[in-house]
């Protein structure tokens, strides 16, 4: 079935930006009218005490199959989205083999839609094999259906191979999506270099090591005209650069991630070595939060992305140097915004939303993140007085590596619908 009146809840448009109360028709998969009072035969669902928001859109994430199905597959991916809002997913190459080619990259849009529960789109490598040496063919796999390219996980050191990769995009009119790391800065670092990484005796990754891998490929981008999309920005000179590059006509955009705007290196200090702490780029400091924040408000920064990175929990139960990068998100990603930045008055709900639906949307130029008429029926419905416990049982994903684990959080999803048809029902298993 895919057509319903969603009654009686605050409808959040972010094309509109506003929160308005309203009543939903959804008929055939598709937005037919936003109205108050509105009479229809069609079955109900009762939004009452909830918003009504676009289905979130994930424009980072590692979804890990092929190859890595240990620590997540595209099904159990696809059902994390689903209960955190999401009804579409960018996934990272970074799998075995990488996503270099345009049959892998059909293989995972047929995988999913196979598993039919979400807009899965696929974000191919720039160089083959995510070695930084040679350009992969990206013509190919954009005709298979990629939708940006990068070599995610692993920054493009080379300058010649990111200004061919730049050049050539500009041909076929897709983003360069770039993870920015000096590697001869960050060296064997495995925390934000500060007087936390001191007090720890951990080696330190210093703000340098991003920022100066940003200004190059800002100029790089400037240079050729390209579109580059810079993936989580967790410094404050980071913010600064894109919001200058942006003032000069750069075709830059950028991300950031939750974590980054929520929490900071001190907390290594009373979680001592919790790997669910270390994550690539680092936690940063207080005045990065801030700044990442004023980049939100201001518009500088584009998308609010998970870079969700489930790993099994022998992986992450190691000494903090050995422990991979990364943490689970797209459960996690609106309850703790909602939680710590909107209750608390540092962010409105109608910019939350927007950072999750229609700006990251139009970063990769996708048609989803709105609740415009006759646009496809993709809605999250969430009750923002709901508070529950995070715990590893309520968690889709395979993973269980959050910082958020045992903290009781606000803003629970108690429907999602994809082209109208109702794939999440909080309480139900779902097909």
């Amino acid at each position: 079935m895919n057509s319903y009146l969603i009654k009686n809840g605050t409808v959040i448009n972010p094309i509109n930006n506003n929160a308005i109360q309203a009543d939903v028709l959804v008929k055939n998969g598709r937005i037919a009218l936003i109205d108050k009072n509105i009479i229809s035969s069609e079955p109900v669902i009762d939004a009452s005490n909830c918003i009504v928001t676009p289905g979130f859109v994930e424009i980072h994430a590692h979804f890990r199959e092929p190859g890595y199905e240990g620590k997540e597959t595209l099904d159990t991916g696809c059902e994390a989205a689903l209960r955190g809002g999401y009804t579409t997913v960018c996934v990272m190459p970074n799998t075995n083999p990488a996503l270099d080619k345009d049959y892998l990259v059909k293989y995972v849009k047929l995988r999913a839609k196979e598993i039919n529960k979400i807009n899965l789109e696929v974000i191919g490598a720039v160089s083959k094999g995510l070695a930084g040496v040679e350009m992969a063919e990206l013509l190919k796999m954009k005709d298979s259906g990629a939708v940006a390219f990068s070599d995610d996980g692993k920054p493009i050191m080379n300058a010649a191979l990111m200004l061919n990769a730049l050049e050539y995009s500009t041909m076929i009119d897709c983003p360069i999506v770039v993870h920015e790391e000096d590697l001869t800065l960050s060296k064997n670092g495995v925390m934000n270099e500060s007087d936390v990484s001191t007090e720890l005796g951990l080696a330190g990754i210093s703000h340098l090591a991003e920022e100066i891998m940003i200004a190059r490929d800002i100029i790089l981008a400037e240079a050729t005209g390209a579109k580059l999309h810079i993936a989580h920005v967790s410094t404050k000179k980071s913010v600064d650069l894109v919001r200058d590059a942006k003032a000069k006509g750069v075709k830059v955009t950028c991300e950031v991630s939750p974590h980054h705007l929520t929490l900071t290196d001190k907390l290594l200090k009373t979680r001592l070595f919790d790997t669910n702490l270390k994550m690539s780029p680092p936690l940063r400091t207080d005045d990065d939060v801030k700044a990442c924040l004023e980049g939100i408000l201001d518009g500088t920064i584009d998308a609010i992305a998970t870079d969700h990175a489930p790993h099994k929990y022998d992986e992450k139960d190691v000494e903090f140097n050995y422990a991979p990068n990364g943490i689970t998100g797209l459960e996690t990603a609106f309850p703790v915004l909602y939680t710590h930045l909107v209750k608390t008055n540092k962010l409105d709900l109608v910019t939350l939303i927007n950072k999750l639906t229609s700006s990251p949307a139009k970063v990769f130029s996708l048609p989803n993140g709105t609740l415009n008429i006759n646009s496809s029926a993709d809605i999250s419905i969430i009750n923002l007085n709901s508070e529950f416990e995070l715990t590893e049982n309520s968690l889709a994903t395979k993973g269980k590596n959050t910082p958020w684990l045992n903290e009781k959080l606000f803003g629970e999803v108690q429907y999602v619908l994809k082209d109208g048809e109702v794939k999440y029902k909080k309480g139900e298993k779902n097909d």
